[in-house]
């Protein structure tokens, strides 16, 4: 399926889209009026395909995983959405996804993302963004990402992270089940 383990291209990174999407099968998280704001946005995200007829894509096809900590999943961005200005509980810049031993993908959550540069041009009064009241978190540059610094907020709205539902990482998604790339 991939050529090579730091495949970017937006086809190969989408090469898992002909394949069925799975069912979620873990119970989303209780229904507080962000998270369900969020499952509202996002519904029909849950299939990857509509994701990438809308313009969303994986800068890579890898899981994002740690070894003590759970794991993010598959990030598909929409770069028309970040910039520095104040994120929306339903305009998320990022959706998250659990890959499947069949190779679907399952909607597990999103991710908000704000440059901090430009935010803070915006706010010389040291204020952090924050989505819905939620305060967003600062991941500054250099980072594992490869990303300039930014303030960033996970949301769990498809899966129930017993950390928190905002935390970064959530040990009830898994990236045991990616198939690997040919040739590796």
């Amino acid at each position: 399926m991939f050529k090579n383990a730091r495949t970017t291209s937006l086809a190969l990174g989408f090469a898992l889209l002909a394949l069925p999407a799975a069912l979620a099968h873990a119970d989303p998280p209780g229904d507080s009026p962000f998270l369900a704001r969020v499952r509202q946005a996002t519904a029909p995200y849950k299939n990857i395909n509509v994701a990438a007829a809308a313009g969303w894509f994986a800068r890579d096809a890898f899981c994002v995983s740690g070894p003590d900590h759970g794991a993010m999943g598959v990030h598909v961005v929409n770069p028309a959405l970040i910039s520095g200005n104040q994120p929306y509980v339903n305009e998320p810049q990022i959706l998250i996804y659990e890959p499947q031993a069949n190779g679907s993908m399952v909607l597990v959550g999103v991710e908000y993302v704000v440059i901090a540069d430009a935010w803070n041009a915006q706010h010389p009064d040291g204020s952090t963004p924050k989505v819905a009241g939620q305060l967003m978190n600062l991941v500054p540059a250099p980072n594992r990402y490869g990303l300039p610094s930014v303030y960033e907020l996970h949301a769990w709205a498809w899966r129930n992270n017993t950390q928190s539902n905002f935390a970064d990482w959530n040990h009830n998604v898994t990236c045991q089940k990616q198939p690997l790339p040919i040739g590796l």
